[in-house]
């Protein structure tokens, strides 16, 4: 693949790559941009080759997902594996409106998959490649943090109805 052909494909999907960056980075701007740009190098460099087209965006957002986890590990921003699997109770209140602040309580595996699927039109099967886990874990992840976020949601708005 040349560089034109690489240099289309980042413009095209430039806005949902920073989006993507910015969750895998919890939500965290000034990270994003820097994982963004480490990303961009590594696959103009030659470091990340792209063997099927027709999986760019799902390239890419590998790309991004592990230029994250390496940056957060270097920031010292590292999450336990027992804090993607367990379920996370809310001791604070939450703001309905901040929908970042909800989704951040999802165990990580949770966020990533709901967010990849009902934010970046993803299909399961896509989230589980980006995430290399097998289809029926991501369709547990996807079910679960499904319920996760209904549950938070209600929670919220009883807190809200009842005054905490």
């Amino acid at each position: 693949m040349n560089h034109n052909q690489l240099d289309h494909i980042l413009k095209a999907n430039h806005r949902d790559a920073y989006l993507w960056a910015r969750q895998c980075c919890s939500f965290d701007d000034e990270m994003a941009k820097d994982v963004l740009q480490q990303s961009y190098l590594k696959i103009l460099e030659g470091q990340a080759k792209l063997k099927d087209v027709s999986k760019a965006k799902t390239w890419l957002f590998s790309i991004i997902r592990y230029t994250a986890i390496d940056s957060l590990r270097i920031a010292g921003k590292v999450v336990s594996l027992s804090d993607s699997y367990d379920p996370i109770e809310i001791h604070e209140e939450v703001d309905t409106t901040d929908y970042e602040g909800i989704i951040k309580h999802l165990p990580e595996m949770q966020r990533e998959v709901i967010l990849m699927v009902f934010y970046h039109q993803m299909t399961i099967a896509q989230s589980a490649e980006i995430l290399q886990i097998g289809l029926g874990t991501a369709r547990t992840h996807y079910d679960r943090g499904k319920k996760k976020l209904k549950e938070l949601i209600t929670k919220v708005q009883i807190q809200e109805e009842y005054g905490k």
